[in-house]
């Protein structure tokens, strides 16, 4: 197996290892996830309309979704923990689609990327829309939850539009 193509959090024995991030440098590094939960249209417009009854669905789910970012390190175990510089969540209602559709994008000035913190928290604030509004409309689905690009680090940029 090529040194590019080589499992990071595996020592030479297999064994699951947090990687060290010791010696490399500080460089500005930012993330980009997104995903969506898909629902009944009439879900949709009670959350529109602000009527399901545990509150402000988007509001809630934004806060939460930034919340979740700042700790990754605590849900994911080989995770680092890191110093964020930004944190930003969208949520746009897709009317055509019968869906919240969720972005998160996080900055960071360290040693390692903030690709997991976008990720987790697109993926608390879908989780957070569910319970939220499962009392209307447990077939909501959770979907596409991905990295949408990355800038920064030794492997350097990625972005899956292009």
């Amino acid at each position: 197996m090529s040194a590019e193509k080589k499992l990071t959090h595996l020592d030479e024995q297999g064994t699951a290892d947090m990687v060290d991030v010791g010696a490399k440098p500080v460089t500005e590094r930012s993330a980009r996830a997104a995903g969506a939960v898909a629902m009944k249209p009439e879900t949709l417009r009670l959350i529109r309309q602000g009527d399901i009854k545990k509150g402000d669905v988007l509001s809630i789910a934004r806060i939460a979704g930034i919340m979740a970012a700042k700790r990754a390190a605590e849900l994911i175990p080989l995770c680092h923990p890191l110093p964020l510089d930004k944190i930003g969540l969208d949520l746009a209602l897709n009317q055509a689609d019968s869906r919240v559709e969720i972005s998160a994008s996080v900055k960071s000035s360290g040693k390692t990327g903030v690709e997991m913190e976008a990720l987790t928290a697109v993926s608390v604030a879908a989780l957070t829309i569910y319970d939220m509004a499962k009392a209307v409309d447990r077939e909501m689905r959770i979907s596409d939850i991905r990295l949408v690009e990355k800038r920064g680090g030794v492997r350097g940029d990625y972005s899956a539009e292009e």
